[in-house]
């Protein structure tokens, strides 16, 4: 991966890999590791991740991770916090990420708390890295708003899944993004765009460069079309589903503006 500035109209990916890499400078949440104290919780079984902003994973979407060998993949997943915890619970655990210093922020838990997590860089969007049929369970949180396309997603999930296997994810519901962002910050929900929503072609081009400015990785909103119909299509059966809210955004007082899905590949 380049270190050079990127333009992202046109290097998407290189560009919201160097923003992902300053969110980790800039101590962003999700790229905070986890503590000491939640990896002795995972070891005696208590696993305590999230997909969505808050709500945490429900224990029965786990396999037993000691009662055999079960092979985890966290994909556009890293910065420290799902994969040690789902490792000192017992998993074998793969990251795959875009970002190299949110994959660094996984190994400094691992050297830490003396896990072993493999880490692999790479576009969520393209496993070819890694064979088919490898995984008993895709953890996947909230980070698919970060491609234009999730379909593909979808496929290579279900392509490196072994039959079978789960793919747990999380995503923002199309809702959250008809609104102008800065507005609903400060409280007033204004009906702005239309979906698919995209921080590339939605905005003008002096308030995309604000987000650049500020180093911001790009969002895109994507359908329900594609958020469930594109796990459907790629041979996954939806099993299990919750909602989630983004406290403090206006829209929290109306409704749920996040999803969680567990899905199980039924076929490739």
């Amino acid at each position: 991966m380049s270190d050079e500035k990127s333009n992202p109209t046109e290097n998407l990916i290189g560009y919201n890999e160097q923003a992902w890499d300053q969110q980790v400078r800039n101590l962003n949440e999700w790229t905070v590791p986890c503590t000491p104290e939640e990896i002795a919780e995972a070891r005696n079984g208590n696993i305590n991740i999230v997909l969505t902003p808050h709500k945490r994973v429900p224990q029965d979407w786990f396999p037993d991770f000691k009662a055999s060998e079960v092979e985890v993949l966290c994909l556009a997943g890293s910065g420290g916090q799902q994969a040690p915890i789902l490792a000192a619970a017992g998993a074998n655990v793969t990251v795959y990420d875009l970002s190299s210093a949110q994959l660094n922020q996984d190994q400094v838990v691992a050297k830490r708390e003396r896990l072993k997590i493999k880490t692999i860089q790479g576009d969520m969007r393209d496993l070819s890295a890694i064979d088919d049929d490898q995984f008993d369970l895709i953890v996947h949180p909230c980070s698919n708003g970060f491609v234009p396309d999730i379909n593909p997603v979808w496929r290579e999930a279900s392509r490196v899944l072994k039959p079978g296997g789960e793919l747990i994810s999380g995503f923002t519901k199309p809702i959250f993004y008809i609104f102008d962002y800065e507005e609903m910050e400060k409280g007033n929900l204004k009906v702005t765009f239309s979906i698919p929503y995209s921080d590339l072609t939605s905005i003008s081009d002096e308030k995309r460069q604000t987000y650049i400015d500020a180093g911001e990785p790009l969002c895109f909103g994507h359908s329900l079309t594609d958020q469930i119909g594109g796990q459907i299509a790629a041979g996954l059966s939806i099993v299990g589903y919750y909602e989630d809210v983004w406290e403090g955004m206006a829209i929290s007082n109306f409704i749920s503006s996040f999803g969680a899905t567990r899905a199980r590949l039924v076929k490739h």
